[in-house]
């Protein structure tokens, strides 16, 4: 009887946590048929600002809901030094000054090396855009929900955050 409750009990526990996977998971994902848009947090060890993200933004209860239903989550290291297998193309690790940097995280922010920045992938894996720089919560669900519900095709993102804003005012 004890399992059950226990079991009961874990069942009504909420996620607090993104489900973060690797890139090459997420390429797997959807060469499996998993059409969903991938997200991708592209930090370095050493980014104060990446920290504070994580902390902050990655903990915050209505991120983390929205993040898991919406989206392929991954982590990307941008000085990883192992190769990375992504979209039938190997990418390296390049030695660069001190620390160098990674083949891929240069090709997903445009060679701008600048941490962190979060980037949105279509479900097709093609690129929709780089957002560089700490976003606090709120912020960071409204680029999401721009991005990854697709409204950046039909409208400017202007428009968008006087609907956004004007929608949570109204759920407020």
């Amino acid at each position: 009887m004890m399992l059950i409750g226990a079991f009961a009990f874990g069942q009504d526990e909420e996620v607090t946590e993104i489900n973060w996977v690797t890139i090459e998971q997420a390429d797997s994902m959807h060469k499996a048929g998993v059409s969903k848009p991938v997200f991708i947090d592209v930090y370095t060890d050493w980014c104060g600002w990446c920290k504070r993200m994580d902390a902050t933004t990655f903990k915050d209860p209505a991120v983390v809901a929205f993040m898991n239903e919406h989206f392929i989550n991954v982590k990307l290291d941008g000085e990883a030094r192992r190769d990375i297998e992504f979209k039938n193309h190997t990418f390296k690790y390049v030695a660069s000054g001190r620390r160098g940097y990674h083949e891929l995280a240069a090709a997903l922010l445009q060679g701008k090396l600048s941490y962190p920045t979060v980037v949105f992938l279509n479900e097709d894996l093609d690129m929709i855009q780089p957002v560089p720089g700490y976003q606090p919560a709120q912020q960071f669900i409204a680029i999401a929900t721009f991005l990854g519900e697709g409204f950046y095709k039909n409208m400017s993102w202007e428009e968008f955050m006087n609907d956004f804003q004007t929608t949570e005012e109204e759920q407020g």
